[in-house]
């Protein structure tokens, strides 16, 4: 019997229409990365370390929608094996044609199920599901299911609406749904010249053009902004009561640098808010940033390792790699993982072109090359490579 959430009939209808998201079609790989679709770099950010190597990995891409998650995840895994699952047929058509003229069709299945059949599809190390369950009647049963699709030892990267930086959208959507819009063209046009001629000093008005005017360019991600027909938005709150009881660990933001202190706070305020536990600081954040529209996470399944590599003897047996989402290398100046500029210095481009050259050695080929480094200034050199994610650290298998 196919399984179905109660949202889906109104769901795939909408998305029928409007299959998004809406990226234009282009031929080869596609642009840039995203660190968050690349395994290695993932596993990284949950756990210190990377992943064991020539491991079968199996991907799931959970809601995959026009693929153009899809396709970054078989272009920045080139070893995998990914499935794609969504409820649309036409959202998917899309999806298909994106990946044969991306030249990645041949490492992909789609299936167009709902993602309560995630589990029927076989277990895999890494499941990708950006802005599907709060699309849902019970994200709960579909939380439940991605968890029983993932291997043990794997992570779920999630994405899901935030309640407090998106009152001007909720209040938006009420106001069409009193006016009895429908979510098809003549609707957006409707809720667009609703928009605009709001007067000029009229929050709504400004919000959206200060924030959303780039995001809802063509009338589908207009659509799925203002008209959609099923959403949820969380609070942190409700958030932790969500992921409790899945069976699986929180293992952090994937956007971390929204919830450093120190970016809202600074002097007496700061001391203070460092001394909560960690959750009482992200509460503190989620109250004072009125801008956080949605929350990205990890989620694991234990058992999952945690290395910080505080252990000399650790890191010197350990083999190390470039991290491969880093934009302009070989180079002084690059984007980071989350393409912010970072300049690096002689040194470092040294180390870590040293690392880049024999991938496969253990760091101690690095101390045996180079007498005239300490062998605490150098491992004070690698840790600050891997703290700043400039490379993936692997224990050595005993």
């Amino acid at each position: 019997m196919t399984m179905a959430d109660g949202a889906t009939p109104r769901v795939r209808d909408f998305y029928n229409r409007f299959p998004y998201p809406p990226d234009p079609l282009q031929d080869g790989p596609p642009p840039g990365y995203n660190w968050r679709w690349c395994y290695a770099t993932a596993y990284g950010h949950c756990t210190g370390r990377a992943p064991d190597a020539g491991q079968p990995l199996r991907i799931l891409d959970a809601g995959c929608g026009s693929g153009v998650s899809s396709d970054y995840l078989v272009h920045l895994n080139p070893e995998a094996r990914v499935t794609a699952l969504d409820i649309s047929p036409q959202a998917l058509a899309v999806a298909q044609e994106r990946l044969r003229r991306s030249g990645g069709e041949q490492r992909i299945r789609f299936h167009c199920v709902s993602l309560l059949e995630a589990p029927s599809l076989g277990r895999f190390q890494l499941v990708n599901s950006v802005g599907v369950l709060h699309h849902m009647a019970d994200p709960a049963a579909g939380l439940a299911a991605l968890a029983r699709a993932l291997a043990d030892g794997g992570i779920l990267h999630l994405f899901l609406y935030a309640d407090g930086g998106r009152w001007e959208i909720h209040r938006t959507q009420h106001a069409l749904r009193l006016l009895g819009v429908q979510a098809d063209e003549a609707g957006v046009r409707f809720a667009r010249q609703l928009i605009g001629q709001l007067p000029e000093q009229n929050g709504i008005r400004q919000r959206h053009h200060q924030r959303w005017t780039l995001d809802t360019v063509g009338d589908a991600a207009f659509a799925d902004m203002y008209l959609h027909p099923q959403e949820t938005s969380y609070t942190l709150d409700r958030l932790f009561q969500l992921v409790e009881g899945c069976g699986l660990e929180l293992l952090g933001f994937s956007n971390p640098r929204i919830w450093q202190l120190d970016t809202l706070l600074q002097g007496e305020a700061l001391e203070r808010a460092e001394a909560l536990p960690h959750r009482q600081q992200w509460q503190l954040i989620e109250a004072l940033n009125t801008d956080i529209s949605h929350f990205e996470f990890f989620l694991g399944k234990p058992p999952l390792p945690n290395h910080t590599w505080s252990s000399d003897e650790d890191l010197w047996a350990a083999t190390a790699q470039r991290n491969p989402c880093l934009w302009g290398w070989p180079g002084a100046r690059l984007l980071d993982p989350d393409l912010e500029p970072m300049d690096l210095d002689q040194k470092e481009v040294n180390l870590l072109k040293a690392i880049d050259a024999a991938p496969s050695q253990p760091l101690q080929h690095l101390l045996d090359a180079d007498d005239d480094r300490s062998r605490a200034s150098l491992g004070e050199q690698v840790r600050r490579l891997w703290e700043r994610r400039l490379i993936l650290l692997r224990p050595t298998i005993h």
